[in-house]
């Protein structure tokens, strides 16, 4: 799926909301990649609020498995997207830590959906947030970051592990690489396209397990 400014006239894919902005979160768990992943797609220089690892950390954060991670956001990662003419998506990565969940629940307010990333390394940093916006019925894709093109999981195994509803998407690939957070970014899209649509189902929202 592609954009075009053909795409902004009245009946163009965006006139079932019109929206002139878009927020979207980008979760996970410790690590996963969230910082990475909005830096990569952002067009202007992202806003951080990363601290570096200190003592204070010990006991805290686990760092398994990313012993070389050596910052942490503390609040949140911010970066923007200009779609057309007429749409603008603002990025909002959440902080990873659970003992910074608490800032979840305002910085999903007024989000239309969420995407959440995962490691396979470390599947189980992933489970707070899916249960999260689950809990929330806020649509969600999953994005399996495989560093330096490393896939030890296949999908299937991916979405058994994290139990997920067969309509959550899931793409896997390098994170730092700006096509692969587009192309996360545009199967969230469809997915809030599809919910959007006269046609859908009333059931359960996209990403509400069984």
């Amino acid at each position: 799926m592609g954009y075009s400014d053909s795409d902004d006239g009245p009946g163009g894919p965006w006139a079932f909301a019109a929206p002139t902005a878009v927020k979207i979160l980008i979760a996970g768990g410790f690590g996963v990649g969230k910082t990475t992943m909005v830096g990569a797609v952002s067009e202007v220089e992202p806003l951080r609020t990363e601290e570096y690892l200190t003592a204070a950390s010990v006991g805290v954060d686990d760092i398994g498995l990313v012993e070389e991670k050596v910052t942490t956001t503390v609040a949140l990662d911010f970066g923007r997207i200009t779609i057309g003419s007429a749409l603008v998506v603002y990025l909002f990565g959440t902080p990873g830590q659970e003992r910074f969940w608490f800032m979840w629940d305002d910085l999903v307010h007024g989000a239309l959906g969420a995407v959440v990333l995962a490691d396979t390394r470390r599947l189980e940093a992933s489970f707070g947030s899916i249960d999260f916006f689950e809990s929330r019925g806020t649509p969600f894709v999953v994005g399996v970051n495989s560093f330096d093109g490393r896939q030890d999981r296949t999908e299937a195994e991916v979405r058994d592990a994290l139990d997920l509803d067969p309509r959550v998407p899931i793409l896997m690939g390098d994170l730092r690489e700006r096509a692969v957070g587009r192309d996360i970014l545009l199967a969230l899209v469809d997915v809030l396209m599809a919910d959007q649509l006269p046609t859908a189902s009333a059931g359960a929202a996209p990403g509400m397990r069984g």
